[in-house]
């Protein structure tokens, strides 16, 4: 099957997770729903910057939200406390909440490779909802000039979140560059001033006069100030300045000849170890069952699965596939790279199947009275992207700090480097990698001689062979790559050719912390850990699923019991397809449980608030603090209505005085 068929085929799948779906029509989902979609569209045509597009999520939500508490007398506004009345109340949050959603989309996707595309799923949208895009006022009642105004407050507090993104997200001129030099991934061999450090990667090269290599295509680091930006439920309190600011509590990363020196060299093996298991021809079954898969301790991989589905009371039956095309599949369905909604897209994927589950009832928190479609989307959305939001925010602070590396350089290093197994033997060396037959091994005259199993590595003798994943095939189409022995110098991840790794520190694992973060939220809103009916599933077409190469070589389906089990699904795909060593995953499933309660706690409060005003606290995150002090002195003498808390027109002393005045945490 033609590649962009595939891709294709991959994004519809990509939308239905769970196998029982009811039979709504797109156009008689909630209107909330429908902009969320809408949303996940635009972000498939856009540039993959997960940060970027969880904020973006994030906002999107909270303007919807916004609109919708606007006109109910007790919920708590995120940005916007107006409060209005309305003869229908249904149809002016409709309209209110589709102008605010617009305008942030209209905002938001102004640049990028598919303008005019994403512009005709925004106006489409409207005209489908039957508003003009023609009405652009502020002024007013109207539920237009509602989601107008609501959409202008926000955006004029997106450029003081510290996003940066009227630089289109760049970091502050004067920023550090990366230590390392440019690793040309079409090459053997690496250059590398720290192995614990991040490279970025070039994709491309030319040669000079002398037959040096100048690398081209060079990814510039994304988002390393993203620790900065200010989040949604996390407070001050929750960094750690002695870190540079870093959220919550997680260890640093395991070092080469440093702390952690045994981690870091088992962690980035291991990734080696399962870049052997991505071929479907080495006769290994697996059962991937919630029978014996899952069921896993915070943070570990100890889980033994679970023997009955509580909902049916039936044992979870069974299901062996071949193991290649398991890991392949799991790396490639986790990716969200290119064309995908990135990670914080996918778990609202993920979300909307679950809402749209016969057998799933719209009660909060999964119980008390059903809740019209919209109430439950708006505070679904609002939670669920608050929460991806923060996951953003608190991974990318570990990965602004340590800057830490990725397995393509460190396997490349430490197999440039040699063997650290045998000092006597031949290619020594104290940072190589250790010798494991039918993994890792010592290439000589013996084993390269024909018919020999380095027999296509003759002429490179006293190098390191490894058993692995050999990169894209000529024909990713039609063929697939299978495993063999490569030099460790060139060994490649399981990713697009175009792609490899994604262009920012390693530590910690974004998806782990999103994708743990995104299973709390979905526990704590529905009630329950398992998915609808106990399972969840998603069928991988033979040779019509995986886009990197052709396959699976058989129809297969995932299942998860659990949102908890999807996630760490999530994160242990990151490790098959070479992005992250272990060290990696489970600290970002750790942060990710506690993202996930703070949203939900904070947003519960949003939607039940008791207490009075908060005055001071700008940003709404029931707290009176540095963050707010800091969004007030970016507003000094400007006309920011956020910042204006004494609504004198401007940002001044006397809004200093009564921001201190409030400081603490809210009643």
């Amino acid at each position: 099957m033609h590649n962009s068929i595939k891709m294709a085929s991959r994004a519809l799948l990509a939308m239905a997770v769970l196998s029982a779906t009811n039979t709504l029509s797109f156009a008689d989902q909630s209107v909330a729903r429908q902009w969320d979609e809408t949303l996940l569209a635009s972000i498939r045509k856009d540039t993959p910057r997960p940060p970027v597009h969880a904020r973006n999520l994030f906002h999107v939500s909270t303007a919807m939200y916004d609109a919708w508490a606007a006109y109910d007398a007790d919920a708590q506004g995120v940005f916007f406390t107006e409060k209005l009345n309305a003869v229908d109340v249904a149809a002016a949050r409709n309209e209110a909440i589709s102008y605010a959603a617009y305008r942030v989309m209209r905002a938001r996707f102004a640049t990028g490779p598919n303008v005019a595309l994403v512009r005709s799923y925004l106006d489409s949208r409207m005209a489908s909802l039957g508003y003009s895009i023609d009405v652009t006022t502020t002024v007013g009642d109207s539920p237009a000039a509602v989601g107008n105004r609501i959409a202008a407050q926000l955006l004029e507090r997106g450029l003081t979140d510290g996003s940066r993104e009227q630089f289109n997200y760049a970091p502050e001129a004067g920023a550090p560059g990366p230590v390392n030099p440019p690793l040309i991934v079409s090459l053997e061999g690496i250059s590398i001033v720290d192995p614990n450090r991040w490279q970025p990667l070039a994709f491309s090269y030319t040669l000079d006069r002398n037959g040096n290599a100048i690398p081209g295509g060079v990814q510039s680091k994304l988002a390393p100030h993203w620790g900065s930006v200010i989040p949604y439920a996390l407070t001050a309190s929750d960094r750690d300045p002695a870190r540079g600011g870093v959220y919550l509590d997680a260890p640093a990363p395991a070092l080469l000849n440093g702390l952690g020196d045994e981690t870091f060299r088992a962690s980035f093996e291991d990734v080696l170890l399962k870049s052997g298991m991505l071929s479907p021809d080495d006769g290994v079954m697996v059962d991937i069952s919630p029978a014996v898969m899952g069921n896993n301790p915070l943070g570990t991989n100890d889980g033994a699965g679970r023997s009955v589905n509580p909902f049916t009371g039936a044992a979870y039956a069974s299901n062996l596939v071949k193991r290649g095309d398991f890991t392949r599949c799991l790396s490639e369905f986790w990716a969200d790279g290119p064309t995908s909604a990135t990670p914080p897209g996918h778990w609202n994927e993920i979300a909307n199947a679950v809402l749209d589950h016969p057998l799933f009832q719209r009660r909060f928190g999964g119980s008390g009275p059903v809740l019209d479609a919209l109430e439950y989307d708006i505070k679904l959305y609002v939670t669920l992207n608050g929460a991806m939001h923060d996951a953003a925010v608190t991974a990318w602070s570990y990965k602004g700090y340590y800057d830490s590396s990725r397995p393509i350089s460190a396997i490349r290093y430490m197999a440039q480097c040699g063997q650290s197994s045998d000092p006597k033997a031949p290619a020594y060396h104290p940072d190589g990698l250790t010798l494991m037959p039918g993994l890792c091994e010592l290439i000589t005259a013996e084993t390269t001689a024909p018919g020999e199993r380095h027999a296509a590595l003759a002429g490179n003798e006293g190098k390191i062979a490894v058993f692995a994943w050999p990169g894209v095939p000529a024909d990713a189409a039609g063929s697939y790559s299978g495993v063999q022995w490569i030099l460790g110098t060139k060994w490649m991840p399981y990713q697009r050719g175009n792609f490899v790794t994604p262009p920012f520190a390693g530590y910690m694992s974004g998806h782990s912390t999103f994708s743990r973060t995104a299973a709390e939220v979905l526990t704590r809103l529905t009630g329950t850990e398992y998915f609808p009916g106990g399972l969840a599933e998603f069928t991988c077409v033979q040779n019509q699923f995986l886009v990197f190469e052709d396959g699976p070589s058989e129809s297969f389906t995932f299942q998860w019991a659990t949102y908890y089990d999807a996630a760490d699904n999530s994160g242990d795909s990151r490790l098959y397809g070479g992005i992250h060593p272990g060290f990696d995953d489970f600290p970002g499933r750790r942060l990710g449980a506690q993202l996930g309660e703070k949203s939900f706690v904070k947003s519960s409060a949003l939607f039940t608030p008791s207490g009075g005003e908060c005055v001071g606290d700008i940003n709404s995150d029931a707290a009176v603090d540095a963050f707010d002090l800091a969004i007030l002195f970016s507003s000094w003498n400007s006309t920011a209505v956020a910042a204006d808390l004494n609504a004198d027109g401007v940002v001044g002393g006397a809004d200093l005085s009564l921001l201190l005045s409030g400081w603490g945490v809210c009643p």
